[in-house]
């Protein structure tokens, strides 16, 4: 990241003025961390340069200047050691947030995660619990190299034991992050980098009213939402690859198809009802992803969809995800992602009866 973009980006996390205000989705993170930090002392913060610094992509600004060294803090560059303290602090009355910098930095930590933060609550017959959150800038679109744009999703989903939350909006950022620091139980909660720059206009008094609702923490995990109504096929898709999704019915629409848009959200749980209900009204799915599609998410996806909508499909589900390779450089990324034209084009070989 450039000196320019780092102060361009310090520049946004800035505190808004009251009222609706543009908010860009790093500003909503930020807000998010600062506020639960404010309401409940229990809740600290740290990882790799998130002190002083802010963070990589400065979700943490300011945070350590308004709360202290002790509650949001540097580490060594050690991810098993910042998990296994996370695990120790959750198992004492705390509220860890670690940051794992960049999604493949998270691999030296993974053996945590499976071996002791999804299996602790069970391990005990749920006497002990492990409110922790895991924050992990994942996925593409940012011209990042190897080891810096990982979509990861599948590990932790395929992991009993842990929620895995996905935003894709500036408005879930702040509400869905809010919820997980307030879940009882180990969340991985992956931000889509690409959109850290996104904005929205939004009135931030009237957000942390929704996000003090007790109702919140259920309406932020376990739920999926209709991004956009159509009738004619569903589009399933989740954090970073939603707004390529939108754009995609966008432009369908000018083609004369009405595509309906799904933001999956909640990766774990699954919402089975609000998927399967737009693609039984359609009749038609296509799930995207940027995760390589061998194994994935967006293989149980599918699944899904099939055992539960066989008798309403007019043709089988199909997918668009990234391809089965290690990440590519920066100048092909854009082959490998996702893209408004390959939604479309798999779109158009699902079976019409206008075709």
């Amino acid at each position: 990241m450039t000196e320019t973009a780092v102060r361009s980006d310090a520049a946004e996390t800035a505190a808004p003025p009251a009222g609706p205000q543009p908010l860009t989705f790093a500003k909503a993170l930020n807000t998010a961390l600062a506020d639960a930090m404010e309401a409940d002392p229990s809740v600290i913060m740290f990882g790799e340069d998130v002190g002083p610094l802010g963070g990589v992509f400065r979700i943490t600004d300011g945070l350590t200047a308004r709360f202290g060294e002790e509650r949001c803090f540097d580490t060594p560059l050690a991810e098993s050691g910042i998990m296994g303290m996370a695990v120790g602090m959750a198992m004492n009355g705390m509220r860890p947030v670690v940051e794992m910098q960049f999604d493949a930095f998270a691999y030296p930590a993974f053996e945590q995660v499976v071996s002791h933060v999804a299996k602790m609550p069970n391990r005990t017959r749920g006497r002990v619990k492990l409110p922790l959150v895991i924050r992990i800038p994942y996925a593409g679109g940012i011209g990042g190299v190897e080891h810096h744009c990982d979509s990861s999703e599948s590990y932790y989903a395929h992991t009993p034991g842990l929620t895995v939350l996905a935003p894709a909006t500036v408005r879930d950022a702040y509400l869905m992050l809010r919820a997980a620091i307030r879940f009882p139980d180990p969340v991985v909660f992956l931000e889509p980098k690409k959109l850290y720059w996104s904005k929205e206009t939004l009135d931030l008094a009237e957000l942390r009213k929704e996000a003090d609702d007790d109702a919140a923490t259920g309406s932020a995990v376990g739920l999926a939402v209709v991004a956009r109504s159509g009738t004619d096929a569903t589009l399933i898709a989740y954090g970073p690859s939603v707004p390529t999704a939108l754009a995609a019915a966008e432009a369908a629409a000018s083609e004369g198809r009405s595509l309906e848009v799904i933001d999956v959200r909640s990766i774990v749980p699954f919402d089975d009802e609000t998927v399967s209900a737009s693609v039984r009204k359609t009749g038609r799915a296509v799930v995207i992803a940027e995760a390589p599609g061998f194994a994935s998410v967006a293989s149980e996806i599918v699944a899904r969809v099939q055992e539960r909508c066989f008798h309403s499909l007019a043709a089988p589900v199909r997918r668009v995800t990234g391809f089965d390779i290690p990440y590519p450089s920066p100048k092909l990324e854009h082959y490998f992602l996702p893209s408004v034209d390959r939604i479309l084009d798999t779109v158009d070989e699902l079976q019409w009866e206008d075709a």
